[in-house]
This record gives C-alpha cells, sequence and structure tokens, in this order.
C-alpha cells in the first residue's frame, strides 16, 4: 500500500464477501485521504484510554493488593502487557493498513463471516455500549454542575453533539480530540501537583494487610482501564506514511499512558496515604479538595466531564469506520459503505451508529426501557437482568460488552500467526519483535480476560453473545442474494 497523501478508489468487484478464497476487500480504504499524522494518532489513543478509569479504578486496584508498591506494579505490569499487545497490532496496521482494522485481519485470517461478526458485535454490543456507558458518565457529572435535567437526556445530547462534530470531518473530530486531551493532559497535572502539595506521611505506610479478591481482580481493572489503544488501527487508511506513524502512536501513547497512570496513583497515595486511598470513593476529588476547598470538586468535576467527552468523541470516530468497512464489503449492509461527498466521512455510519447507542442509553436509563428488555429476554428463555448488581446503567452496560471485546482481541491476536503463515513472502514494515513469544503473551492475557470477564459479567455475558450471534442470519441472507447474483450472472454469460 502507497503512503501517498490519497488513497486509490476502491476496486469494483462482483460481490464475493462469502469468497473464502478471495480477499480484497472493498473496504481497504473507501477513497479515503490521509488526514492524520502521528500526533493525530497519539491524541486518539490517549483520549480514548485515558478516560474515567484513571479516577474510578485506583481505589479498586490498591483494594485487592497488600502494599502501595505491589498496586504500582499492577499498573506498570499492565502498560507492559499493553506495549505487548500494540507491538501485535503495530504489525497488523502497518501490513493491512486497510480501514476497519481488526474488521480486515479478522476476514483474510479466518473467514469473511468472522470478521462481519466482529463489525456486527461492534456495531450492537462493544463500541456502542461503550460509547452508552460513558455518556453516563458524563450526564452524572453534567446533572452536578449545570441542571437538575434527568441524566438520560445529558446522555444522549452529548452523543448526539459529538456524532455531529465527527460527522463534519475527521479533521474537525480531530482538533476535537486534540484539544479534549490536552485540557485532560493540564487536569491531571493538576491532580498530581495537588497530591504532592499535600503530601501525606502515610502515602506508603500499610495499617492493615487486608485484600479483596486479589491480584487477579487488580489485574483484571487495570487492563481495563488501558482498553482502547487498539482504536488506532481503525483509522489506519487514514494515517500518513503508516509504515512508520502507526507504530511510533501505538508506542508513543501507551508509553505515556503507563508513566501518567503511575504518576496520578502516585499523587493519590501523597494525597490521601494508603488506606485512604483504599477508602476514598472520588480520589481525585478528595486530592482536589484538601487543597482547593469546596471547589475542588467542582474543578473535579470538570476535569472527569472533558476526559469523557475525550473518550466519546474517540470511540465514535474510530467506531464508525469499522461499519463502513463491513458496509462496503457485504451487500446487506451497503448503506454503511456510503460516504459524504460534502464532508468526507461516513455519514450513515455515524448515524446508525448514533442511533443503536441512544437505544441502549434510554433502554438501560429508564424504567419503560429496562421492563422492556427485560420482557425480551424472558421471551426468549433467559432470566431477567440483575440491574442493581452492576451499579445501574453504566456498570450493566459495560459488564455485558465486556466478554465479546475480549474475544475478538484474542482471535485477531490468533490472526497474527495465521497470516504469518498464510503470507510467508509478505513483505512488511514492521514486525513484531520476539516472535512468536510477544504475540503469544499477547493471546494469553486476552484469554485470561475473556475468562475473568465472563466469570464477572455472568448471564450479561449470554445477553451480549445473543446480541452477537443474531447477527448471522443476516450474513447467510446476504450470503445467499449474492450467491443468487453470481448464479445469474454466471447464466447470462454462458
Amino acid at each position: 500500500m502507497s503512503d501517498s497523501t490519497t488513497l486509490e478508489k476502491p476496486v469494483i468487484r462482483k460481490p464475493n464477501s462469502c469468497n473464502t478464497t478471495i480477499y480484497e476487500l472493498q473496504s481497504y480504504n473507501g477513497g479515503l485521504k490521509r488526514h492524520l499524522g502521528l500526533w493525530g494518532c497519539v491524541s486518539i489513543i490517549v483520549g480514548i484510554v485515558i478516560g474515567v478509569s484513571i479516577f474510578e479504578i485506583p481505589p479498586i486496584v490498591f483494594n485487592n493488593v497488600s502494599t502501595p508498591w505491589h498496586g504500582l506494579g499492577i499498573w506498570l505490569l499492565g502498560g507492559v502487557l499493553s506495549i505487548v499487545g500494540a507491538l501485535c497490532y503495530a504489525e497488523l496496521a502497518t501490513s493491512y493498513p486497510h480501514m476497519g482494522g481488526d474488521y480486515t485481519y479478522l476476514t483474510k485470517a479466518f473467514h469473511p463471516c468472522v470478521g462481519y461478526l466482529f463489525g456486527w458485535g461492534r456495531l450492537v454490543v462493544i463500541q456502542t455500549g461503550s460509547i452508552g456507558a460513558l455518556s453516563y458518565v458524563f450526564a452524572r457529572y453534567a446533572t452536578q454542575l449545570f441542571a437538575t435535567v434527568d441524566q438520560v437526556w445529558f446522555a444522549a445530547a452529548v452523543v448526539v453533539a459529538l456524532t455531529v462534530v465527527n460527522i463534519i470531518g475527521v479533521k474537525f473530530g480531530k482538533t476535537t480530540q486534540y484539544l479534549l486531551t490536552i485540557s485532560i493532559m493540564l487536569g491531571l497535572a493538576a491532580v498530581i501537583m495537588a497530591g504532592f502539595f499535600v503530601s501525606s506521611e502515610n502515602a506508603f505506610l500499610v495499617e492493615n494487610a487486608r485484600s479483596g479478591p486479589g491480584v487477579g481482580l487488580a489485574m483484571i481493572m487495570v487492563l481495563y482501564a488501558f482498553g482502547g489503544w487498539n482504536e488506532a488501527a481503525f483509522v489506519a487508511a487514514e494515517v500518513r506514511e503508516p509504515g512508520k506513524n502507526i507504530p511510533r502512536a501505538l508506542l508513543i501513547s501507551i508509553s505515556v499512558i503507563t508513566l501518567v497512570s503511575i504518576i496520578v496513583n502516585v499523587g493519590y497515595l501523597y494525597g490521601l496515604g494508603f488506606e485512604g486511598l483504599r477508602n476514598s470513593a472520588a480520589p481525585a476529588s478528595e486530592v482536589l479538595q484538601l487543597s482547593f476547598g469546596s471547589a475542588g470538586a467542582k474543578i473535579m468535576s470538570m476535569i472527569v466531564i472533558l476526559s469523557v467527552l475525550c473518550s466519546i468523541n474517540g470511540s465514535i470516530l474510530t467506531g464508525s469506520r469499522v461499519y463502513a468497512a463491513m458496509g462496503l464489503d457485504h451487500k446487506t449492509f451497503s448503506v454503511l459503505g456510503r460516504w459524504s461527498s460534502r464532508f468526507g466521512t461516513p455519514a450513515i455510519s455515524f448515524l446508525v451508529q448514533c442511533l443503536i447507542t441512544l437505544l441502549m442509553i434510554f433502554g438501560v436509563g429508564t424504567k419503560a426501557g429496562r421492563s422492556a428488555l427485560d420482557r425480551f429476554l424472558v421471551v426468549i428463555g433467559l432470566d431477567k437482568l440483575p440491574w442493581e448488581q452492576y451499579g445501574g446503567g453504566f456498570g450493566t452496560l459495560v459488564a455485558g460488552t465486556a466478554p465479546v471485546f475480549w474475544l475478538f482481541l484474542l482471535l485477531s491476536g490468533i490472526s497474527l500467526f495465521i497470516l504469518r503463515i498464510k503470507n510467508r513472502s509478505f513483505k512488511r514494515s514492521f514486525s513484531v519483535p520476539l516472535y512468536p513469544y510477544l504475540p503469544l503473551i499477547f493471546c494469553f492475557t486476552c484469554f485470561y480476560m475473556l475468562y475473568n470477564s465472563i466469570i464477572y459479567a455472568k448471564g450479561l455475558s449470554v445477553f451480549g453473545m445473543t446480541l452477537l450471534m443474531a447477527g448471522i442470519p443476516f450474513y447467510w441472507l446476504g450470503f445467499t442474494r449474492e450467491k443468487k447474483l453470481l448464479q445469474k450472472t454466471k447464466q447470462r454469460e454462458m
């Protein structure tokens, strides 16, 4: 693939999305232009990953380790494992810098049906569920600062607003991402300085050696906090010089995220002490309150709002590329592959993603929506959802989407091995070092997370998998239609 500024237009071919011997995917670029440079990619990854997790997860992590050093070590290990995964994705993304990321790898490595199910899963479970969950965090803090309006309306409004921003164009969306990322980093810097300024004498003092379920749960939460770096693969077709910029962006981003996460946690420890951090419900707010009084809580709310906006914006931007790629290759969803001639973006993919996200927001955020979902589950033979067990809409969406997310991340890791075997003579601009050991570590990590996320989600994992499997009839519908078209074409040619 050339690294020129403008990509070629898609190849026009006969329908063959179900032909496993043909892999010249139409989705390889969609006629895109390469707008994103190194720092554009970095801002997308950092903005997605450094979201609400750095404010919510530290107490859980330190409650499941015996010393503060163990907790910091878990954060460091999470960063190292994420770098291992990033090296694997760097090889895949530079070898196949096409629109859609994992969709392309899974289609090429396994079967078009697997790639299709990935795109379907992102549309109905993973991406839309993540955007919906983040929108509820935004709504919770926004209602504290600005109004007493029901959270569900704030959540819906932010998704619609940022969808419009990204429809206008990738440059506008990218600029928004730059500004939000810079704002988050400045806010985190304030938390760090406040923590060191207060400087608790009990920062690393262990008064109680108690621990929760243990290091396993701590690792799960840390890897969840680091989740999202793979989103860069979805905009690979819009990156200038992908062979050089994608590996750099992934390594720079995760290194920055790891460093920031450790320093922020050290700031929490200095500000609150080990026991104080363990018992904290909102560590960042408490640290700022120690330095700035009652104004600290409002400052922290603004930081969290900016952080969530950044994560939502990045997720909306990258998610649409997967659906657009799927639409170009599968006739059933061809409407998703249409690009706006005016804005140069997959406008319909954005709108469909927005619509499904809104359905999720109102589905889990209103009494009528929850009742309707419970009735549906009962009809198909499943139990009602334990809404209170997962802390409402946010926790329910996170728990329900995690197993599907880790399943496909595991399959993407396996695809690296398969594509190496299938394309032995392929010249790669970047190869993962220490092959096959690092990819094996990445696959083992994904399997570990998949297993534990299923244990944690319980019945919710069945709900997520049911939504995923619901895409199979649509795939075979498209397969049948395209097969008939090919047969008619052959008959005319005879």
